[in-house]
């Protein structure tokens, strides 16, 4: 599979990621075992997940104990910041709070460093200097080999960057948002300020949690078991008028260029420079084979031209 390098640091990454927030959760241990050694076999070698995931904790569990040897063919990322209690703050990067979830997904994911360190979410009430100073403390130490951020705006992002080069200090690689055909709005603003600062984009819900399968049709039942069926967050966020316009136009371009949905989402997200992993959730083997070989089987420079006007 393509490999391709995480922003400014020495990590490279499949083109196609797994996204493991299922794990622990719809995946129980079985179903996330299978999915992990589908994608070893298949060269993902960007694994994403967080200490929130799977009820708090048991993705990076689940991972833990699954990869083994393997730990060291993988890129392993998470991330921190979320409540990991029903006490705990909403979102926390201070230092203490850093210091501690590091050393529990370290225990968690049974392995000495974590490769792609990421912030869940900003934190309004910790200057981002000390969160900085924490994560760079944190790779001067061995335990970290990059670190990233998550939902951040762009004037969130640039501040960043900006303190890390007044301060000497190790500076985020990579952004993790949410973009697709159906969620472009990070054009605007965060892809700009990422391009700037020579970040890549890690997207997550490319696939706007399954409406960009080809598996969904207007005014017809869910599929059983598929995300949009039994979310209804999911289902109000992405299923709209507007959408259903944009998948019926988009399975018209996939009918006559003799592409998949899937094809069509992972080619128009792979064309963009600034994109370094699609990151891609999985609760069955075969979605991990449709995932890499769609984004192998690439379209066209003027169907991917096509499908960003339907869509901008």
């Amino acid at each position: 599979m393509m490999a391709r390098r995480i922003g400014q640091s020495n990590i490279e990454v499949s083109a196609v990621g797994l996204g493991c927030n299922n794990f622990g959760g719809r995946a129980d241990f079985a179903g996330t075992r299978a999915v992990v050694h589908k994608a070893l076999d298949l060269g993902v070698t960007l694994f994403d997940t967080a200490d929130v995931y799977g009820n708090r904790g048991k993705s990076e569990e689940f991972l833990g104990e699954i990869l083994g040897p393997r730990r060291k063919d993988i890129v392993l990322a998470t991330k921190f910041g979320m409540p990991m209690s029903n006490a705990a703050k909403s979102r926390d990067a201070s230092r203490g709070y850093i210091m501690r979830a590091v050393e529990a997904s370290l225990k968690r994911l049974r392995t000495d460093w974590i490769d792609l360190y990421q912030v869940h979410r900003p934190d309004p009430n910790t200057p981002i200097e000390e969160t900085l100073r924490t994560l760079d403390d944190l790779v001067h130490q061995g335990k970290v080999r990059a670190i990233g951020c998550s939902n951040y705006s762009a004037a969130e992002l640039t501040a960043a960057q900006e303190a890390a080069k007044r301060a000497k200090l190790t500076a985020f690689v990579s952004c993790q948002d949410e973009y697709s055909l159906l969620s472009r709005g990070i054009e605007r603003d965060l892809i700009p300020a990422m391009e700037a600062n020579g970040l890549i984009l890690l997207p997550y819900f490319p696939l706007a949690s399954g409406l960009l399968t080809g598996k969904y049709r207007r005014n017809a039942p869910s599929p059983q078991g598929a995300r949009l069926s039994y979310s209804r967050d999911h289902a109000s966020d992405f299923i709209s008028e507007r959408n259903w316009t944009m998948i019926e136009k988009l399975n018209e371009v996939a009918a006559r260029t003799s592409h998949s949905m899937l094809e069509l989402a992972f080619g128009w997200l792979l064309a963009k420079p600034v994109i370094g992993s699609v990151i891609a959730g999985a609760t069955r083997p075969e979605q991990i084979e449709q995932n890499v070989a769609a984004a192998g089987r690439r379209p066209s420079h003027a169907v991917v031209a096509e499908i960003d006007a339907i869509t901008r």
